[in-house]
């Protein structure tokens, strides 16, 4: 069972990264990887924690991009995590996530929801490797008692066209693939079921993308064989994962509950072989 799509408390998940391979063993998982949202700050807590369990570890991120106002999010795989350059483009990336936070906590006061934004922000301020966004509005307007579940603070408040929403700034698809690729990784597509801009795809594997997530919670059988066939089209590997984040406002009910094949992660991890060792060729020449 192989699950390339998690994410613990560094990001927007319920779980530590202890909790989160604790409950990818009990499932059963073999490999995991965690892609929290614009941090690797639990990648090192949760390789640890696999190699406790017997699990195979790929150090992974999520990282948003914006196209025509849209969010792209992009995971990389197979990440050096102690790249300087990736840090730092990551923690500008997490400064933009707290501006807007902020942001959007003074258009909904300005609407009349009074929320803490002190309280709301301190985790990610106490803890610069952590990464905020709309999931922490979306609890804290739950428990002001101003909207029953996160779902609903998404579809009331917060989501692109709802009174409360910000428009994102953050780097350009093909920015973030090249971060990706400069760090060692692959660069896979999430979740384009829920994106909905599948015209957009060719453009971004002429930009270098190396994947699609075909296999996603949220991608019911026919559109993972669509992805799939777009893939060997455009000449792509496939990646995929439950995105599990412990919330019930995601639909993985655990980890592993949606799982990539064995040979379509080969591929994967074949191409990140072939990409490190070309880097690492003109690196020395």
């Amino acid at each position: 069972m192989i699950d390339l799509h998690t994410h613990t408390t560094a990001s927007d998940g319920r779980c530590t990264p202890v909790e989160l391979v604790a409950r990818a063993a009990a499932a059963g998982v073999t490999v995991l990887s965690v892609t929290d949202h614009d941090t690797i700050d639990a990648c090192a807590a949760v390789a640890a924690a696999c190699v406790a369990a017997g699990i195979g570890f790929v150090p992974g991120i999520e990282i948003t991009a914006v196209q025509d106002e849209v969010d792209v999010h992009v995971l990389g795989y197979f990440i050096d995590a102690r790249s300087s350059a990736l840090q730092a483009f990551l923690a500008e990336q997490r400064q933009r996530r707290v501006d807007r936070v902020r942001r959007i906590i003074a258009q909904l006061e300005d609407l009349g929801l009074h929320l803490d934004a002190d309280a709301i922000l301190r985790p990610a301020i106490d803890e610069p490797g952590k990464s905020i966004g709309r999931p922490a509005i979306a609890r804290a307007l739950v428990a002001a008692g101003y909207v029953t579940t996160s779902n609903e603070a998404f579809a009331s408040w917060l989501s692109h066209g709802r009174p409360g929403f910000v428009a994102r700034h953050a780097a350009a698809p093909d920015s973030v693939v090249a971060q990706i690729h400069d760090a060692g990784g692959i660069a896979s597509m999430a979740h384009p079921g829920l994106l909905q801009r599948d015209e957009w795809i060719a453009g971004f594997a002429s930009s270098g993308l190396d994947a699609i997530e075909a296999y996603h919670t949220n991608h019911d059988e026919e559109m993972t064989g669509r992805y799939r066939s777009m893939a060997h089209r455009l000449g792509l590997a496939v990646s995929g994962g439950s995105d599990y984040h412990a919330d019930a406002s995601h639909g993985s009910a655990h980890p592993g509950s949606v799982s990539l094949p064995g040979d379509a992660f080969d591929e994967l991890r074949d191409r990140a072989t072939i990409r490190a060792t070309a880097s690492g060729a003109s690196t020395s020449s």
